[in-house]
C-alpha cells in the first residue's frame, strides 16, 4: 500500500538526529508507530540515513523523512545525498535547512524543487518570522517555525510567536503547514501549542533524553490528540 508523504494537523515531527544509530532508531521507530495508531495522530520521523529502508519496512504509518539531501542528479557525486537514492531507500519526504545544516535560500530554491519533481515532500526549518516568509515563497510543504536558540533548552516559544508565524507563512502561501519546534520537553508543552492553534509540534531531544522513551512518545503523542479534541 503506498504512503502519503504529507501528514494531516495536527501532526508531530520525530527527529533522532545522531542520538541514537541502529537497534535504538528502529526501538524509537515502533514506539512511535505505535503511538500513532494509538491516538490517530500522523508522525513524521526524521530518520538517520542508515536506517531509512528499515524504519521505512518496519513500521505501517510513520511518515519517514531524510534528514537532508542535496540537489544533484545521478552521475558524479562521491558523497553527496541524491534524492533518487533517499526516495528508493522508502523515504517519502525530506528535512532541510536545519540549523545544523543550514542552506542558503539559493540552494534550497533549488533542492525543494528537485524534492517536489520526483515526489518528495520538503519541511523546511525557518530560524525567524522574516526567514520563514521568505522560504514560504518557496513553497515547500512544511515549514518548521524553530527559533535556534530555543533548542534542545525546554524552552519553548511563546504563543504569540505560534500566531504570527502561522499568519506570516500562510499570508505568502495558505497551503503550507507550519510546524512550531524548539524546546518541547513534555506532553505540556505540546498540549499547548497544539491547544493554542499550532498545527504541528515535534520533539528531539525531549524524547532522547528522557528515562522511557516510548512512554514520553506516548506521552507527547496523546497530548496532540487531547489538545486538538479540547480546541474543537
Amino acid at each position: 500500500m503506498g504512503r502519503r508523504n504529507v501528514p494531516v494537523p495536527p501532526f508531530f515531527e520525530i527527529g533522532p538526529k545522531s542520538y541514537l544509530y541502529g537497534d535504538d532508531i528502529l526501538d524509537l521507530a515502533l514506539a512511535a508507530d505505535k503511538a500513532s495508531e494509538k491516538y490517530g495522530v500522523d508522525i513524521i520521523f526524521t530518520t538517520p540515513y542508515m536506517e531509512i529502508r528499515r524504519v521505512a519496512e518496519a513500521t505501517e504509518r510513520l511518515f519517514v523523512y531524510a534528514p537532508h539531501m542535496d540537489a544533484l542528479s545521478p552521475g558524479r557525486g562521491l558523497a553527496d545525498i541524491l534524492p533518487e537514492a533517499v526516495m528508493a531507500a522508502g523515504a517519502v519526504g525530506v528535512m532541510l535547512n536545519h540549523c545544523e545544516r543550514p542552506l542558503t535560500l539559493g540552494v534550497l530554491q533549488k533542492t525543494i524543487e528537485r524534492a517536489r519533481r520526483i515526489g518528495l515532500a520538503t519541511i523546511v526549518c525557518a530560524d525567524t518570522i522574516a526567514e520563514a516568509k521568505a522560504i514560504a515563497c518557496l513553497h515547500p510543504d512544511i515549514i518548521v517555525a524553530e527559533p535556534s536558540e530555543l533548542i534542545g533548552t525546554g524552552q519553548t516559544g511563546s504563543m504569540d510567536y505560534v500566531k504570527a508565524s502561522m499568519e506570516a507563512v500562510q499570508s505568502v502561501d495558505p497551503d503550507i503547514l507550519v510546524l512550531q519546534g524548539a524546546g518541547i520537553s513534555c506532553g505540556e508543552d505540546v498540549y499547548r501549542v497544539i491547544y493554542h492553534g499550532a498545527q504541528a509540534t515535534g520533539s528531539s531531544s525531549g524524547i532522547i533524553k528522557a528515562a522511557d522513551r516510548a512512554a514520553m512518545i506516548d506521552e507527547m503523542i496523546g497530548a496532540v490528540r487531547r489538545a486538538a479534541d479540547d480546541r474543537k
